[in-house]
């Protein structure tokens, strides 16, 4: 294993993170900081609690979720896109460093910065609600492990993407939606028994509630379906990396 080409694929992009700290950190904050203006004290006032959880607190599993889930993807597509636009991926694929050595850089880079921004959300939130974590082991295993899974997809998607439109189009229309539908806001139990069951294949759901379950102990789904979940994704993200690599496919045409 060649480290020292992890180290240096990682250290620029966090680097490159560093170097835009306003809209990287201080955007998250302040976005962070305007739910809670509007869903936790406007509407949360209004809301009885959510399986025994203060309205305010209930959605900052889902909030946290919502970052993890955009950063993540737009980190790691954008890393891996902008060498393939500017033509120096050629320099990266010709130097003896390894598929996965790429992989490891560019995607614990995208993981570290997404986890870093969840983590000043958590801060964040703690001002404005009380909060309680009662399974702090599980709830960092489940971010580390929803972090890698969807870095490895954003990176798919920077592979895939073929322009700049291309690279938002997923996250945009695809991930957001899901998870403002994922029960980000609100409990699955709240909705009538059909859009329950719609819900439910909605995979964002299984995120969200194993997350919930780290900080209130409650979820709308089991935390073993959740893990599982998880995992599945986890597997056919490898999957599609490692197909890229063996073909080729937008990497070397």
């Amino acid at each position: 294993m060649n480290w020292y080409a992890v180290r240096a694929i990682y250290g620029f992009e966090m680097a490159r993170f560093w170097r835009t700290a306003l809209q990287s950190i201080v955007a998250p904050v302040i976005a962070t900081s305007l739910y809670f203006v509007v869903f936790g004290a406007a509407i949360g006032s209004r809301v009885a609690a959510v399986d025994g959880v203060a309205y305010g607190a209930f959605i900052v599993p889902g909030l946290m979720m919502l970052s993890l889930l955009t950063q993540s993807i737009a980190n790691a597509s954008f890393g891996i896109y902008f060498p393939r636009f500017a033509g120096t991926i050629y320099e990266i694929l010709s130097a003896p460093v390894s598929p996965l050595e790429i992989v490891l850089g560019y995607v614990g880079a995208a993981a570290s910065k997404s986890i870093l921004i969840a983590l000043i959300i958590l801060a964040t939130a703690a001002l404005f609600v009380p909060l309680r974590i009662e399974h702090p082991v599980a709830m960092v295993l489940f971010l580390l492990l929803t972090a890698v899974t969807f870095s490895l997809f954003g990176f798919l998607i920077g592979l895939w993407a073929d322009g700049f439109e291309r690279l938002q189009l997923v996250p945009l229309l695809v991930v957001t939606p899901l998870t403002f539908l994922g029960g980000s806001f609100y409990a699955i139990e709240m909705l009538p028994p059909f859009w329950r069951g719609v819900s439910l294949a909605n995979p964002v759901v299984y995120l969200v509630s194993g997350f919930r379950w780290a900080f209130f102990g409650t979820s709308d789904v089991g935390i073993g379906i959740s893990v599982a979940m998880a995992l599945v994704f986890l597997v056919l993200c490898l999957a599609g990396v490692t197909c890229i690599f063996r073909t080729g496919y937008r990497l070397k045409s």
